[in-house]
């Protein structure tokens, strides 16, 4: 079970707005994409659903530091940083293959709600346990050696694709 949870896409026409670049609701949907896939990669989607509740959002944080275009590869990366009674902070940072750029960082307040009378529940101790927390204090950690990892991949690849 890995902390952090990589999903990879490469951008597409019909992701950019106007300007020519992605629009700022595509990276929230990617990010929320990324949140689901991880959650279903774990189990805790079923089991949610087996506990009668479900993840409401409860507030979002978008910081968008750098624009990306059609045909990009993006790898967008997620991970808990915490749980709470009833809420769990979820992070992420969507970053270009290419230059291995930070172009979004992240955050999703979640909280665990009854779907019969849609009142906020507690975590039941099993969901919980699907997720290695990532604390804060280490995440520079993790996720330098994540975009080290992913540097030295891409360029294998590209070696390899040459030879």
């Amino acid at each position: 079970m890995s902390q952090i949870y990589q999903y990879k896409l490469t951008v597409t026409e019909d992701a950019l707005d106007l300007n020519g670049h992605v629009n700022n609701i595509e990276y929230l949907r990617w990010m929320q994409l990324a949140a689901v896939l991880h959650s279903d990669s774990q189990g805790c989607t079923e089991a949610t659903t087996a506990a009668g509740a479900t993840w409401v959002v409860r507030t979002h944080h978008v910081e968008y530091l750098r624009p990306a275009f059609a045909g990009e590869h993006i790898i967008v990366l997620t991970w808990v940083s915490d749980f709470r009674r009833v809420q769990s902070l979820r992070k992420y940072r969507i970053i270009r293959v290419e230059d291995n750029a930070v172009l979004v960082k992240g955050e999703t307040d979640w909280v665990f709600v009854d779907v019969n009378t849609g009142r906020l529940r507690s975590i039941p101790k099993n969901l919980i346990s699907s997720f290695i927390v990532l604390p804060k204090e280490k995440e520079s950690e993790i996720l330098n050696r994540i975009k080290h990892f992913e540097t030295c991949e891409e360029r294998k690849q590209e070696e390899n694709a040459e030879s």
